[in-house]
């Protein structure tokens, strides 16, 4: 029986859970912690800014040495302990130490944020192979999902019933909890090359052209990113979207939870029937579907909110499945790390920036800043198409998609 065989697929998505479940707690925990410890929002928000912005730049460095490790899975089970590690430090320093210090500790720590999401997918071919790995990609984008949902709600439970300290330090215990699955994943069945002075900057550099010279992985990788501006745009509306439409701005919040279950529900029925409909084809569409979510959500209606958000979950979850499914066939085994995690950086960028422009513009019209969102949603499918194939592939996706 093979290596691939041996390592249970339970196990993966067993610590992939648990890692992104600790991830998606780790930000409502620290804006709470950092708030109650400061007694400022501000600071609690450049806190939450210093590590989320790091993981957007250590992504492709990251994934660039895990590519170069024969063993892989013992560097991402080393990083998520010194993410876990980090998270303990950062809430140490509160209140103990300067300011400065502390948001600079935040940004050493999210520079590993990666590891947490690209680098876990990076690591599924080594997993599983052949006809089994389009199931399994479904699993793996279904713990994004799981993750999404129950990350923020246990946060604020915790908060609310032990203190924000306390969801920090169980937000950094699930992470580390999901070190052992790293740690046991199976060894690259391929030579890894030798480090070399220099090669370190050229892989990045390769991995770079892959992303932009592949005309398949180009779209997936451009639609992805405009879809996650939107996201962005849509997640900073909420709080308002909710005091003025369901009376509450922590109930616009609770909006996510719907979008978190229809994305959860679309994926599992994806992983039943993983070969039906073209990866390639659900990224443009599941943009278009977003778009139509935001647009329902402009009109600002009580009774329009929820589906709207419930038709987002549609439109995203199985647009993140496709979109790794178009990633590990496109690329190459020895830049498949670096690939995974530069793309997961772009998307970080994406929704930070779609959300730093969203902030201001609610205050001059919140259905016009989602109408916006809606827009920029909508962009994604022609930017999807404005990537031209090269001839050969053009030919060869008509051949595969008669009629």
């Amino acid at each position: 029986m093979s290596v691939i065989r041996r390592y249970a697929m339970a196990r993966y998505v067993a610590g992939a859970t648990a890692a992104r479940v600790g991830d998606e707690m780790s930000g409502p925990a620290l804006m709470l912690a950092g708030y109650a410890l400061t007694g400022s929002a501000s600071e609690a928000s450049v806190l939450l800014a210093g590590i989320t912005v790091a993981a957007a730049a250590g992504g492709p460095v990251l994934g660039t040495v895990l590519d170069r490790q024969r063993r892989p899975g013992r560097l991402l089970a080393s990083a998520l302990g010194l993410y876990a590690t980090g998270l303990a430090v950062i809430l140490a320093a509160l209140g103990r130490l300067p300011f400065p210090v502390t948001v600079l500790i935040a940004v050493l720590t999210g520079l590993l944020g990666p590891a947490l999401s690209g680098g876990w997918t990076g690591q599924l071919p080594s997993v599983v192979a052949g006809d089994r790995l389009p199931r399994a990609n479904a699993l793996d984008a279904m713990t994004f999902g799981v993750a999404s949902l129950s990350g923020p709600v246990l946060a604020g439970g915790l908060a609310e019933a032990l203190g924000a300290s306390t969801a920090v330090v169980v937000s950094a215990a699930l992470i580390g909890a999901a070190a052992p699955a790293a740690w046991t994943l199976p060894a690259r069945s391929t030579r890894v090359r030798e480090g070399r002075p220099g090669a370190l900057i050229g892989d990045l550099a390769a991995g770079t052209r892959v992303i932009v010279t592949k005309p398949r992985l180009a779209r997936a990788t451009l639609a992805s990113v405009v879809c996650c501006a939107a996201q962005g745009m849509l997640t900073a509306c909420l709080p308002l979207l909710g005091e003025r439409a369901l009376g509450g701005a922590g109930r616009g919040a609770l909006l996510l939870s719907c979008a978190a279950v229809s994305a959860l529900v679309a994926n599992a029925v994806l992983a039943r029937f993983p070969q039906r409909v073209a990866p390639d084809s659900i990224i443009w569409a599941g943009a278009l579907i977003q778009a139509g979510a935001f647009a329902l959500a402009a009109t600002g209606r009580p009774a329009a909110l929820v589906p709207a958000l419930l038709l987002a979950g549609i439109g995203e979850g199985p647009q993140l499945t496709a979109l790794f499914a178009v990633r590990h066939r496109e690329a190459p085994d020895r830049l498949r790390g670096q690939i995974f995690t530069t793309g997961a950086s772009l998307k970080i960028t994406a929704f930070a920036a779609g959300a730093a422009l969203a902030g201001p513009l609610t205050t001059w019209s919140l259905p016009g800043t989602l109408a916006m969102a809606a827009g920029v949603a909508g962009c994604a499918a022609p930017a999807f198409f404005a990537v031209p194939l090269h001839t050969g592939e053009a030919c060869e996706d008509s051949v595969r998609r008669p009629g």
